[in-house]
């Protein structure tokens, strides 16, 4: 039951496809740089959700908001000096 609360966590991965315009993706292209976690707020009386990426540490990585019209805008958020 305590698995229930607790944040999805994903691998994620960063590839370099330059030069193709393909959809594979080869295993020699990718790099592992992390694990994330996901989660989605959303705001019932203006339609806006918001996506905040986190890394393992919980700290904010990227806030993304989406409008109910489709449009999106993302903050990213670089904590190194």
């Amino acid at each position: 039951m305590s698995e229930e609360f607790n944040e999805p966590i994903f691998t994620e991965l960063k590839y370099s496809n330059r030069g193709k315009r393909s959809n594979l993706i080869k295993a020699d292209k990718t790099e592992f740089t992390g694990k994330i976690k996901l989660s989605c707020e959303e705001d019932d009386e203006d339609g806006i959700k918001l996506i905040l990426r986190k890394d393992e540490h919980d700290n904010i990585k990227e806030i993304k908001f989406v409008c109910s019209c489709g449009q999106t805008k993302t903050l990213t958020l670089d904590y190194t000096e």
